[in-house]
């Protein structure tokens, strides 16, 4: 990404959120709603991958259903936005009335327990909007967040993040970060990660939507390593509001053990993606299959 596009993006990025927050709902609403249909109707990569995506989790789905689907899934993505940006502006508290929770009691009992817990989540809903229920029902939490560029892009959304009540650690190539996971875990709090698409070279090989791919070792890894309870969660939109469903207790008590958990972890993301598949906000490369292989290598070759 050249020097201009960063700035560009940090520049579109800075406006939404000074900009967004004053529009009224209804009309910005309506405009990202446009914006979403107009990038639809183009047909960009990430819709195309988007779409490639959702025809895993869909495959019954003929061409009509499936862009239909799309179309909703760009919406909803576009939702995700219009309300990141509104967000600093929005009544915390309210915010959080407005989301509607099941399984908070595999949280308490969790922390009763007094090892902390590890909620996975896809990407999927709004993550934020579930990290301000989370905050305001357990307190503050510990998250992780990819180094984006420039560094003032990522700086400003650690701070967003920070003033919606998360401590937020970043993911860099070192252990500093696992080790700051492990020691809040080990204090009895909870650590929240995506957990649906690797960032890593070291993700683990599962089966997702009858495919292998991988999935981030993280969560599980955590798990094993303290004792915290490793809790999937899922989040998506309702009309006018939010729903998360924090599912029972994967239970996984050995490095030798992570792997089967983190499979566990996909079915449940997949059962509540295949519930809810137009809040699914996967417009990049998920699958090995949609990622080109390297020029020379024996896949091309072959």
């Amino acid at each position: 990404m050249s020097a201009l596009s960063r700035g560009l993006g940090e520049f579109g990025y800075a406006t939404g959120w000074r900009l967004v927050r004053r529009l009224p709902r209804a009309f910005g609403s309506a405009v990202f709603s446009f914006g979403a249909d107009l990038a639809t109707r183009r047909g960009g990569g990430g819709v195309q991958q988007l779409r490639a995506n959702l025809a895993r989790v869909v495959p019954q789905a003929g061409e009509v259903e499936l862009d239909e689907l799309v179309r909703r899934a760009m919406r909803s993505y576009a939702r995700y936005w219009f309300e990141t940006f509104r967000l600093p502006a929005m009544d915390h508290k309210e915010v959080a009335g407005r989301v509607t929770v099941t399984g908070a009691e595999n949280i308490d009992a969790a922390l009763a327990e007094g090892n902390g817990a590890v909620m996975a989540l896809p990407h999927s809903g709004n993550w934020d909007i579930a990290g301000v229920w989370l905050a305001s029902y357990a307190g503050t939490f510990t998250t992780v967040a990819e180094r984006l560029e420039p560094e003032s892009l990522y700086r400003r959304f650690v701070a967003f993040r920070e003033s919606l009540g998360f401590e937020v650690v970043p993911l860099t190539g070192d252990s500093a970060a696992m080790r700051l996971l492990l020691r809040r875990l080990r204090e009895n709090k909870l650590v929240v990660l995506v957990g649906d698409r690797d960032l890593t070279t070291s993700g683990v090989p599962v089966r997702f939507f009858g495919e292998r791919t991988l999935m981030p070792a993280g969560p599980a890894r955590l798990a094993a390593t303290t004792g915290a309870a490793l809790l999937p969660t899922g989040c998506w939109f309702t009309e006018d509001g939010w729903e998360i469903r924090i599912h029972p207790r994967i239970r996984v008590t050995a490095r030798a053990e992570v792997p089967a958990a983190t499979q566990a972890i996909a079915d449940v993301f997949a059962g509540d993606i295949a519930a809810h598949p137009a809040d699914w906000h996967m417009l990049q490369p998920f699958w090995p299959a949609d990622v080109p292989a390297p020029a020379g290598s024996l896949e091309e070759a072959s």
